[in-house]
Formats: structure tokens, sequence, C-alpha cells
């Protein structure tokens, strides 16, 4: 994680405020000291990191965003699949996993070796609590490392739309290396292109910020990793939505499938 961030806009305008004010001549204001400076301070402070925003907002969110006992849900048919690909206790990765729930309780539970990795404390500390059968690290999506060749399927749900779009790319790539002759990527993105940020989400305090491209670019993206995708679909939600991509590594050689 990184070390305290430097001070916000908003921190940078209250430190104004408690300032010494200086005498003015009669009609006009008096103005706390180093009023004159003070856009050009806040015009050269580095705008906020996102991963600190998204981090933040999940930290602060955590419960709102899942309840401990949230089911499966919408993710019931895409794990019904994932289960058919693989073979039985399948090395599995779920990138972004939140609080471990549902994706990493239910396949552990199905006896699938499960790694979890969130950037978030408070998301990592309730999956280790919720899922005991599965590892978990607290670690960014685009810095983590494994050695090649390490997983039978790399889950990736609402994860790539919190990274910066340039990172995205290469760690698609990355992911296509982690995954064995045979593996399978299951991943959203976004269906529209789109960066900005939402103030008091989920009816918090908490800003979330998401950056993705369109999924016409997604595909391309699996495409250039080496992965073969087999299926894409759109996710709706409000007046867009997400696509989902089923991608597989393609045996060497080629051949069949790895179901179980």
């Amino acid at each position: 994680m990184s070390s305290r961030p430097s001070a916000s806009r908003m921190e940078v305008l209250a430190s104004f405020t408690t300032q010494p004010y200086r005498t003015a001549p009669v009609g006009e204001q008096a103005q706390p000291a180093g009023v004159l400076n003070l856009f050009d301070r806040l015009r050269s402070m580095p705008e906020p990191d996102p991963r600190e925003i998204v981090r933040r907002g999940y930290d602060a969110l955590s419960y709102r965003y899942r309840s401990d006992d949230a089911g499966e849900g919408g993710y019931a048919p895409w794990l019904d699949r994932l289960r058919e690909q693989v073979p039985a206790g399948a090395a599995v990765l779920d990138l972004g996993c939140g609080a471990g729930v549902p994706v990493a309780r239910a396949l552990a539970a199905d006896g699938f070796t499960v790694t979890g990795v969130d950037l978030s404390e408070v998301q990592i500390r309730r999956a280790r609590q919720l899922v005991p059968l599965a590892r978990f690290l607290l670690a960014d999506a685009t810095r983590v490392a494994f050695p090649a060749a390490s997983f039978d399927a790399v889950v990736c749900l609402y994860t790539l739309i919190h990274l910066p779009l340039e990172e995205q790319p290469g760690l698609l790539g990355r992911i296509a290396g982690w995954l064995r002759p045979g593996g399978w990527l299951l991943a959203t993105t976004g269906q529209d292109a789109w960066t900005g940020t939402e103030e008091g989400w989920l009816g918090g305090s908490a800003t979330m910020w998401w950056s993705h491209a369109d999924a016409a670019t997604y595909r391309d993206w699996i495409g250039r990793t080496g992965l073969e995708v087999t299926a894409q679909e759109l996710v709706p939600e409000g007046g867009s939505g997400h696509a989902l991509f089923w991608a597989r590594r393609p045996l060497a050689g080629g051949g069949g499938g790895t179901g179980r």
C-alpha cells in the first residue's frame, strides 16, 4: 500500500481558514495571509491516485456493497459454467475478490483451490473470515505476481473497470501467462467507454472511480494476449451495462477441452 496520501485540495482550502488575517485599508476586505497564491498551490497539487479512491471507497462501504450472507445471485450461471469447464480441484484466481462472496466462497466450497486478491484491507479481512478455505492476498491487481501457468481459471469480475485504462492491456497479458494451457478467463469489462467518479457512491459518504474502454476494444486486447474469446454477452445495468467475456488459453498443440 502507498504511504499517507498528500493533502487534498479541500485540506489546502481548510488550512487557510485558520490563518491569521492581515489588516486592510478601509474599503478593502481582509483576507487570510497567503491567499494570493492559493490557486497556484491548488493547480500544482497532484491529482489523487485512482487506486486510493477505489481502495478508500471499498474500505468505507464494504458491507454496503455486499453482505456476509450474500448469495450467488446473477453470478450463479457464470459459476455453474465455470465448474463445468475446469477440472476437479482446479486452481482458480479470483482477481478483485472483494469480501470473498460469492465467487471465492462458492468455488472453495466445491473443492477448488482458490486464491483471492484485492486492494481493500477491509475486503480482504472479511474474505479471510468468511472463506477460511481460500487464500487471500492484499495486493494491487496490476502489481501482484504469480509464476507462469499457475491457474486453471482466472475470474476477474468488475475489477478491470476500477484500474487505470493504460494498465489494463498489460494486466490482461499477465493473466494470459498465469493460465495453464486450456485454462479459462471469465471477466467483465466496460460495454461503453467511460472514465469518471461518483460522489456519494451507494448512498454513502465515499467517492468511487471507474475507467473502461468499450467492449470491442476489450475483445481486441484479450485476443492480442493469445487467448481465444469463446463467448461475449451483455450484462445489463441501468441504461447500459457491462460486457462479459469467456476466453481460453489454447492447449499446447491444440485439442479438446479440460472439462471434468
